[in-house]
């Protein structure tokens, strides 16, 4: 549970970096701080889930829950 709130601290941070990329239009670092906010917040969404609905981690499949 620590590793998905870390990287949802993370994945935070990167769309505060974002939302100040595009205000300064660099596209670069916008970009990055876009991959970064997908990635990491993909990552923490599915370990939280994963905590949650396995009682401590595992890989979830959300067609057998279905």
């Amino acid at each position: 549970m620590f590793l998905g709130l870390i990287t949802l601290a993370v994945a935070i941070l990167s769309f505060f970096g974002l939302i100040k990329e595009m205000k300064r239009k660099n596209i670069f670092g916008a970009g990055f701080a876009f991959v970064s906010f997908a990635v990491f917040g993909w990552f923490s969404v599915r370990t939280i889930i994963a905590v949650i609905f396995t009682d401590g981690g595992g890989v979830v499949a959300f067609i057998s829950t279905l």
